[in-house]
């Protein structure tokens, strides 16, 4: 009998990037469709993140504060500082520097999920998914998926849509859509409004796809890492990749630990300038 062969790099690529759904899309654009894993991951690293801030909230104390504590007062202070420097409104704030915090930490949290051996999560679920009636597929890392980020930056957008709204007053907002940036002739409106969409839409797409499109080249160069070490053998070729998988491997998630903070805090960052925007008066 023939012993069985393993995956090809692309077959076993291909795997790893396809999600767990509720069921097999008809086509492209099929919204029925939901990606089980990136739910499951994203509301539960929601609920840690939510967990870990509201103890630190609890636990506060004037006195000397111990490490916890004082890293969560510096983070706080740094979003808050960011906020002061973009939203003018002391009462935008108020929903707005808090909105951030979360912001940050959510999105540092699910990048994190990037650090995690390629296999591990999904060997255990491929040991559960009988159990389930599942198949194996189980991607980790909500944040390359690009349903999530764009759904982020969707809900940016309503929050945007809102503030400029309780800005300016509806009048003043649909004034604004029409007269800015060309002008207040008739002639120019339709541009002025076309533009005003193009904005809306590109700040959107851009917002989503920069997250997304960062992660989920961090999660493929970690997927072909993981194909060196399963290469390996013995031999002078097969010990030689074993060592470059070691070697590569480590150095990747030094350097992603950069990656998936300068991710969450331009995500952040983002999300103030267009809060900021939207209180602004053309």
């Amino acid at each position: 009998m023939a012993a069985q062969q393993g995956p090809t790099a692309g077959e076993y690529i291909v795997h790893h990037l396809g999600h767990l759904q509720n069921k097999k899309p008809e086509s492209v654009l099929d919204f029925s469709v939901f990606n089980l894993d990136s739910l499951f991951w994203g509301i539960l690293l929601g609920v840690v993140g939510t967990f870990f801030l509201w103890r630190a909230a609890r636990q506060a104390t004037s006195g000397v504060p111990g490490r916890f504590q004082a890293a969560v007062e510096i983070l706080v202070e740094m979003v808050e500082s960011q906020a002061k420097g973009i939203v003018h409104s002391a009462e935008s704030r108020k929903f707005v520097a808090p909105l951030a915090l979360t912001v940050f930490v959510w999105i540092f949290l699910m990048n994190a999920m990037d650090l995690l051996p390629v296999d591990l999560i999904p060997a255990i679920w491929h040991g559960l998914a009988p159990s389930f009636g599942a198949k194996d597929y189980m991607r980790v890392v909500p944040t390359a998926d690009l349903s999530v980020t764009m759904g982020l930056s969707l809900a940016v957008l309503l929050v945007c849509l809102y503030y400029n709204v309780k800005i300016k007053g509806l009048g003043g907002w649909v004034h604004e859509l029409f007269t800015a940036p060309f002008g207040s002739h008739p002639v120019l409106w339709p541009f002025n409004f076309l533009m005003q969409i193009i904005e809306f839409v590109a700040k959107t797409v851009s917002h989503g796809m920069r997250l997304f499109g960062n992660m989920y080249a961090g999660e493929l160069i970690f997927m072909l890492i993981a194909l060196m070490g399963g290469a390996w053998s013995l031999s002078a070729t097969g010990i030689g990749l074993a060592i470059g998988h070691i070697i590569a491997g480590s150095a990747w998630a030094i350097f992603h630990i950069l990656i998936i903070t300068l991710q969450a805090f331009v995500f952040m960052m983002l999300t103030l300038v267009y809060v900021g925007q939207a209180h602004d008066a053309h």
